[in-house]
């Protein structure tokens, strides 16, 4: 059963699709907050988490960080940078049938998988000083 399309939902959705950055449910608050200030925080975690539930946005599980929410609902690869803490979208073609690779090697039935690049974003290169 899908849930309830209220005013707060759709307050919430729209502004995760405004910043368009992978925030944390803390930023999609603090920029929910500014605007509509009767929204509370466990208004927005919960609601995110619904939506996460419901595919209608995607779940960006950052190892050692915060979960950033993202956007965009389908299926893709991201990238953290390792300075910054920034996350991007990384577009390209999905593993093939990584998890049928993985449960035939562990025995194990793969329901899913997350693949992390890490880095160092271009602001934060351009920042770093130049080796001597």
């Amino acid at each position: 059963m899908s849930a309830r399309n209220t005013v707060q939902r759709t307050i919430i959705e729209d502004e995760l699709r405004r910043l368009a950055n992978h925030p944390t449910a803390d930023e999609v608050y603090d920029a929910v907050h500014e605007e509509h200030p009767s929204i509370g925080r466990a208004t927005v975690y919960r609601t995110l988490g619904r939506l996460s539930d419901e595919g209608k946005i995607g779940r960006v599980r950052i190892n050692n960080g915060a979960d950033r929410f993202d956007h965009q609902p389908f299926a893709h690869y991201h990238v953290r940078c390792t300075s910054c803490g920034r996350v991007d979208d990384v577009m390209i073609p999905l593993l093939e049938d990584v998890n049928g690779a993985a449960a035939e090697a562990s025995g194990y039935e793969i329901t899913s998988h997350t693949l992390q690049f890490d880095g160092i974003c271009p602001a934060c290169q351009g920042n770093e000083a130049t080796p001597a």
